[in-house]
């Protein structure tokens, strides 16, 4: 059954997201200044995982491309969702609309089960998670029967945290140079997380390992030129991430504001 996206586009919280957004946008031009890189070399991912349908909307009629979602069936939901919306809005041509972009970008960026591979592939433009070989293995099979290339980011668990998902450095150019094998995927870069502690001092620390890894593998070559993309920071610690040579950061809470408090969650 097809859902029914309202083209009305009056939001209470309209002038609150779009104060966070621009928010966010400075503080990515001055850490992009202290790091002496440009403002456009920086991919900001606004990811959607406790974000409205109506936050969403109002994010692509600002003019944002980059969308990520950490789990399989909401991405599904979602991206069904704005391809409605940006189909019905090509009808209209709205002051509001102006901006809307042609086609969004989704990104993968949470943990990517095998079986869960042929869901996601015809949906993203990039997945940030791949962090082994079976789970490459699926994705290259996957990609040949929609007869296309897929362009992957290796998650590597650059805090060696035991509860971290990814696959340890040391192991990760040979998880490049065996997925580099493979005809239908094509590895872009790295991706890591900072641990959770909040502690600025690990957080710079993490980046700097998985940054030092990515320029090792860089000038190895074994990935090709277009081996050039960098995923790391989130909310709490993308300026960290981009002064220490981050190009894609995934934000969320700063962007869409803290996660709604459901009845269930308020009784606990």
């Amino acid at each position: 059954m097809t859902t029914t996206t309202s083209l009305d586009t009056t939001n209470t919280s309209d002038a609150t997201l779009k104060s966070r957004y621009e928010s966010v946008q400075q503080r990515i031009d001055e850490a992009v200044q202290r790091s002496g890189r440009r403002n456009k070399d920086i991919i900001l991912v606004a990811v959607t995982k406790n974000a409205s349908f109506d936050q969403i909307r109002d994010l692509i009629q600002f003019g944002h491309v980059d969308l990520g979602e950490n789990r399989v069936q909401q991405l599904v939901q979602r991206a069904a969702q704005v391809d409605e919306f940006l189909e019905r809005a090509k009808q209209l041509s709205t002051t509001k609309m102006a901006k809307v972009p042609q086609s969004i970008r989704w990104h993968m960026i949470g943990s990517l089960q095998r079986n869960k591979v042929r869901k996601v592939l015809p949906l993203v433009r990039i997945t940030h998670s791949v962090d082994s070989l079976r789970l490459a293995e699926e994705v290259q099979t996957a990609a040949g029967r929609l007869d296309g290339t897929i362009e992957i980011l290796i998650q590597v668990n650059a805090s060696g945290e035991k509860t971290k998902q990814g696959v340890a450095p040391a192991a990760c150019h040979h998880l490049i140079d065996q997925i580099d094998t493979m005809m239908n995927i094509k590895v872009r870069g790295l991706m890591t997380m900072a641990p959770l502690d909040k502690n600025a001092d690990s957080a710079r620390l993490t980046f700097d390992r998985c940054r030092e890894l990515f320029e090792e593998i860089h000038k190895s070559g074994v990935a090709g030129e277009n081996f050039n993309l960098l995923s790391m920071g989130r909310s709490s610690d993308f300026e960290t991430a981009i002064e220490c040579g981050s190009n894609i950061v995934r934000i969320g809470s700063a962007i869409f504001g803290p996660p709604a408090i459901t009845d269930a969650e308020k009784i606990d």
